[in-house]
């Protein structure tokens, strides 16, 4: 069995009676953070795709897409993966938004790389960088987004 620690604002470190036998720690929760976050995304841009026919460019879909995503998993990377509280929600929620922008802007350039030039479907082309973002992505909300900000 895991016990999962969390962090208050003064940095303490407090023992969760919740316990995940079946996670190995933080890195297999945000994994599984990353997997939902992706399926949420790549649903909403599929849907998208489908209700709009072509008449809106993908961009504007990808964009769109990825505003709703980030709003519907911060709380998820908050209280369950990085386990914070006593800290301000909205300073919060813009260092992960920061963070999603890198990433929002890798798809921006990279989409039409690959569709236009290299000829992949939109999805497909999706698909290949959601597999390169999370490693990255955890490294660096670990070390900035939701870092304990009182051992700066």
């Amino acid at each position: 069995m895991v016990e999962v620690e969390s962090r208050s604002a003064r940095g303490a470190h407090s023992r969760s009676s919740r316990s995940f036998p079946a996670l190995g720690g933080q890195r297999i929760t945000y994994l599984l953070a990353g997997a939902m976050t992706a399926a949420v995304y790549y649903a909403l841009l599929g849907l998208g795709l489908l209700a709009a026919k072509g008449t809106v460019p993908y961009l504007v879909l990808v964009v769109m897409s990825h505003l709703i995503t980030v709003v519907i998993v911060y709380p998820w990377y908050r209280l369950v993966v990085f386990r914070v509280s006593g800290q301000s929600w909205l300073a919060g929620y813009l260092r992960f938004y920061v963070v999603g922008l890198s990433f929002l802007g890798a798809s921006i350039l990279g989409l039409p790389v690959l569709v236009e030039y290299a000829g992949f479907p939109i999805m497909l082309a999706q698909a290949l960088i959601i597999v390169m973002s999370p490693p990255l992505s955890y490294v660096i909300h670990r070390t900035w987004t939701f870092r304990n900000r009182e051992n700066v």
